[in-house]
């Protein structure tokens, strides 16, 4: 029978684990994404580039190759770059693609035994099955959303949308994980109070994540680098006064609109207002829930980080609030899927 396989922890610790690392990877893409490293490696090698430049000779090249291909981000933000800090940018971009390569080790490996073993369940296999088909298109999308930004005059990093493409795909394979996950090792459905919110919750946290994406991508924080709109409107309306009509070119080439991503900023804000205002709601509904709690717990904690990450964008995004705020985002996530898997309680 389809559930009678009994509960495996080596399975439950292997999923945590493929969490983990997941989670890391997208600490480490917003690294990568905030340091300007994305486009310091030019050539997607799946076999090849496992390993970096091993000598001055090839680091030579690399560099070379990244001022030739990526030549509007080299010319107004790096022209004066030294072949020391051309390494740093490659370390992140590297250290990306390398953990990437070590995920597939570590899930692949593991499944096959578990396979062999007979020790996963026809479902419970075809999910998995899943998830490499996700990681693999993932991938593929993350080296679409580098060559956005080379030998691109319009592009002084890597395109916002392609960007959010990479990452919203890259959530659905962490919450896909964890949902089989919460899935795999739950015991009992749990029913919700004013249950109808769990699913607009869950829709929202993702357009937050899209948004956040794109205030990355764009680096939209800079802009408008206050916590709240409502007392700084004169600035707003300078700013809207100062800026070109809006164009619907503008949203594909919006570099040069600051517009553009101001609009970006007052959406990703607003969402973030009715979040956290359905998450309270939610909360009120069921204030003796330890889940629930933690919900609460969590977006307060992000709304927080939000605040001051956008209040010290001043002059340069500040990076370890701004992976923070991600982490944050993701942790987030998984605490709704958390609850929403428990609402409905599908046993692996």
């Amino acid at each position: 029978m389809e559930n009678s396989y009994p509960k495996n922890n080596k399975i439950s610790i292997w999923l945590f684990i493929g969490i983990s690392m997941v989670f890391i990877q997208i600490i480490i893409g917003g690294i990568t994404r905030l340091t300007d490293s994305g486009l310091s490696i030019t050539e997607w090698s799946v076999i090849k580039g496992t390993l970096p430049p091993l000598n001055e000779a090839e680091w030579l090249i690399a560099f070379e190759k990244y001022k030739n291909f990526a030549t509007k981000q080299y010319e107004s933000l790096h022209s004066d770059m030294s072949l020391s800090e051309f390494k740093y940018i490659y370390f992140w971009e590297y250290f990306h693609r390398l953990w990437a390569r070590l995920m597939g080790f570590v899930f692949i490996f593991p499944f096959f035994y578990f396979l062999f073993k007979k020790q996963l369940s026809t479902s419970l296999r075809n999910q998995l099955l899943k998830v490499v088909l996700l990681a693999s298109i993932v991938a593929t999308f993350g080296w679409i959303m580098v060559a956005s930004g080379l030998n691109d005059d319009n592009r002084t990093w890597v395109s916002a949308y392609k960007l959010l493409g990479h990452l919203i795909l890259a959530s659905l394979l962490f919450g896909y994980l964890n949902y089989i996950f919460y899935s795999y090792i739950s015991k009992n459905t749990i029913s919700f109070n004013k249950n109808h919110l769990i699913k607009p919750i869950g829709i929202l946290i993702v357009i937050q994540i899209a948004f956040g994406a794109l205030m990355a991508g764009m680096k939209a924080g800079l802009i408008f680098p206050y916590p709240t709109i409502i007392f700084k409107l004169d600035i707003f309306q300078e700013i809207i006064k100062n800026s070109p009509a809006v164009k619907f070119d503008d949203f594909i080439n919006y570099e040069p609109n600051p517009t553009i991503k101001l609009i970006i900023q007052v959406i990703h804000r607003i969402t973030a207002y009715l979040l956290g205002s359905l998450i309270i709601l939610f909360s009120i509904a069921n204030i003796k829930n330890t889940k629930v709690k933690l919900l609460l717990f969590i977006t307060m904690i992000q709304i927080s980080i939000g605040i001051i990450t956008v209040s010290l964008c001043q002059g340069e995004i500040p990076i370890f609030w701004g992976v923070l705020h991600q982490a944050i985002a993701f942790i987030l996530l998984s605490t709704w899927i958390n609850i929403y898997q428990s609402s409905i309680n599908k046993i692996n």
